[in-house]
């Protein structure tokens, strides 16, 4: 079968044909680092990490840029705030690193290379140069606008026509352009105190003093700072060329950051800036989107402790990248459960692959048939613009056959697995085929069944069973009062404990 995907540019769902039939050259817009990375930044990372894993599974060679965005008068508007540091670039740092971490701990695979605006100036002015000697850009007091009205295509991406198109930027830049809908390419100065009051929060820098702190260059209008749209056209095509296989962004997106991305790239170059848009839909929290500025949202880092990296992504590839989806105590308890029936299967595959009850000879021809069935139907949802909702569901089913067939065996010893004696017996091919299928495709959407990806989670298990150590030998010694009081600090954290027969046992308040 063959790849096909949601074009934003065309509204259709097209044949994917990259334009080296051996290699991909995807891009995707990174985080503005002036705040923590959340959920809802996560699940476009996650979808994008799980295209290019599933790209690389059909043999295309990938090369996946993303960048950071470390200019931008929200990162300025946090100077001085904790520890995050006393300029523009101490605060973008710090924030890199921590967008980093949290993408090592969701398993991401890493990309070729993650430029930075204040890497990439040179670029960015040579490339308004271009636009401005090509008749698509003008300077004004310092600061350089694109001339929406001289780009016939522009609006193409999201389906506008120019005269419905509102105002662009500031409202100060409002005298200097030629028409309301033109767009920064260079903005003259730095950053005004007005411009980051908003984002100011608690504790940061006096505003006047934080602006001191913003970067800025020479250039052929004076100095001054890049506009935001300029940054990713320069980045983009540094790293990957004119013309780009597949572009991906948030559907908000569409306007005006893509649709000027286009405008910018095209008019500089006479190329198709992008063969492929697509776009991921925004996570719901509320009846809301998640996002830093609504205060709306939960941290990755907090994700990652509370859950662990298999249930984070299980429930991040619940939904496809363009289907809305809504964080809520039940869709996490939901992908909590989906994510233990996978472990469950797997682990009960493993310790019956592994015990004597295996037998070469055994064939359940159910098994191997379920089980080719599923890799059908993983490549066929995958195949059909990356349902990782679909995908999830046929991994679940080998689930399914591999219980099916352990039920069948162990169920007073008949089963349609026997060996050539006769005897009931775990077939060991097929067993060792659902496995695999496991590990494989479960490592398109980026799950790991053998690594520890359980974050602090797991962690937070050993540390809870030597507690409990430490409260049994407290009860051996008659020293009931203590244990009871251990006890009831792990209640306090929400961890459930059971007194059994066998021991104590508990339960996380996640359902780890």
């Amino acid at each position: 079968m063959t790849l096909h995907v949601t074009n934003t540019l065309t509204g259709e769902k097209e044949p994917f044909e990259p334009q080296d039939p051996e290699n991909v050259l995807l891009y995707y817009c990174g985080l503005t680092v002036s705040d923590p990375p959340h959920l809802g930044h996560a699940r476009s990372w996650v979808h994008v990490d799980v295209m290019h894993r599933w790209l690389e599974h059909r043999g295309y060679g990938v090369r996946h840029v993303e960048n950071f965005t470390d200019v931008n008068e929200k990162i300025v508007a946090r100077v001085g705030e904790d520890d995050l540091g006393d300029s523009e670039s101490e605060v973008a740092e710090s924030y890199i690193q921590r967008t980093i971490d949290d993408m090592r701990s969701l398993n991401l695979l890493r990309t070729e290379v993650y430029p930075r605006v204040s890497e990439h100036v040179p670029e960015i002015i040579d490339l308004v140069e271009t636009l401005i000697q090509k008749g698509y850009a003008y300077e004004s007091n310092g600061s350089v606008y694109f001339d929406v009205t001289s780009f016939d295509d522009y609006g193409k991406l999201s389906n506008q026509e120019l005269d419905e198109i509102e105002s662009q930027g500031d409202p100060d830049e409002r005298s200097e352009k030629r028409n309301p809908a033109d767009f920064a390419l260079w903005k003259a100065g730095g950053v005004d105190p007005d411009a980051i009051e908003e984002h100011r929060h608690e504790g940061a820098a006096p505003a006047e003093d934080a602006c001191e702190t913003s970067l800025t260059w020479d250039s052929p209008w004076g100095e001054g700072r890049p506009g935001w749209h300029i940054e990713c056209s320069a980045m983009s095509m540094t790293h990957l060329g004119e013309t780009l296989d597949v572009h991906v962004g948030g559907r908000d997106l569409v306007f005006p950051h893509h649709e000027n991305e286009i405008a910018q790239s095209e008019a500089a170059t006479d190329h198709q800036f992008a063969k492929y848009w697509l776009h991921c839909e925004l996570f719901q929290m509320d009846d809301e989107k998640m996002s830093s500025s609504l205060g709306n949202f939960v941290t990755v880092d907090d994700a990652i402790d509370q859950w662990g990296t298999n249930v984070v992504r299980t429930f991040l590839t619940a939904g496809s990248y363009n289907s809305k989806q809504l964080y809520s105590d039940e869709t996490i308890a939901e992908a909590e459960e989906r994510w233990d029936r996978l472990e469950r299967g797997y682990e009960a595959a493993v310790d019956a692959l592994d015990s004597p009850a295996a037998s070469s000879k055994a064939e359940d021809g159910t098994l191997r048939d379920e089980v080719d069935g599923a890799r059908e139907a993983f490549a066929t949802a995958m195949d059909d613009d990356f349902n990782t909702r679909e995908a999830q569901s046929a991994l679940l089913s080998v689930v399914t056959a591999i219980n099916r067939h352990l039920e069948s065996v162990d169920a007073d010893g008949e089963s349609d697995a026997s060996a050539e004696d006769g005897a009931a017996s775990y077939d060991y091919r097929g067993l060792r085929l659902a496995i695999e299928t496991l590990e494989e495709l479960g490592g398109v959407l980026g799950l790991s069944f053998t690594g520890d990806t359980t974050g602090s989670a797991g962690l937070a298990g050993d540390v809870i069973d030597l507690v409990l150590e430490v409260r049994e030998r407290e009860r051996e010694a008659g020293n009931y009062e203590r244990a009871d009081e251990l006890r009831d600090e792990l209640a306090a954290l929400g961890v459930e404990v059971q007194d059994t027969d066998e021991g104590a046992t508990y339960r996380l308040p996640s359902g780890e």
